[in-house]
């Protein structure tokens, strides 16, 4: 019997001593990797408030399981996976609860309907003109240049083409098509300088 009780004694000292390995581990894990769990939580949540609820929730659920970490990962790899789960099972609560009518009346002591205070993310009409103008300068400028200039600086800055759609385009290499884009914006601001 004193046989056995020394042999529970001694697996109670090795789990002991086994926690408190891994307790110290994880608390020198979280101090180094703090930062990275919230910008982890932040990248999932969209505002660092609720990243540090998540975080904090996070390790409090890895010290309450502490003794499932087998150290097959990293204790940093464990956590970093404990955290954004922390923060997906957040955007699983909020999305529940969250569902406002934008042609709603406005909400007690607010002058505008919700519709109306949401910002127009479209450009002001000074930013539209100003684009305008902008592009109609350029366009009389670009008449001035080459064929091959001309047409390699519409292609990539007029219609947005990418440079593998352009090589097909202009039957160039990619090389060629950059070195003419490179030569033609060059010259459109040579061309601008001296009007």
């Amino acid at each position: 019997m004193g046989t056995t009780l020394a042999v529970v004694d001694e697996a109670q000292n090795v789990a002991c001593g086994t926690h408190d390995l891994r307790l110290r581990e994880m608390e020198a894990t979280v101090s180094r990797q703090l930062p990275t769990f919230i910008r982890q939580a932040t990248r999932h949540l969209g505002n660092s408030a609720d990243a540090e609820d998540a975080v904090q929730d996070a390790m409090l659920s890895a010290f309450r399981h502490l003794s499932q970490f087998r150290g097959q990962a990293q204790m940093s790899t464990w956590l970093t996976r404990i955290v954004i789960n922390s923060a997906r099972g957040q955007l699983r609560k909020r999305s529940r609860n969250n569902h406002v009518s934008i042609d709603a009346p406005p909400p007690e002591g607010e002058a505008y309907p919700i519709l109306e205070r949401l910002a127009d993310r479209g450009l002001s009409p000074e930013e539209a003109c100003r684009r305008s103008d902008l592009a109609l300068h350029a366009s009389k400028l670009a008449q001035k240049l080459s064929p091959n200039l001309r047409k390699a600086f519409q292609l990539r800055d007029l219609e947005g083409k990418t440079i593998r759609e352009m090589t097909d385009t202009l039957d160039a290499s990619a090389g060629a098509v950059k070195s003419r884009v490179s030569r033609a914006r060059a010259e459109l601001r040579r061309l601008a300088r001296a009007i």
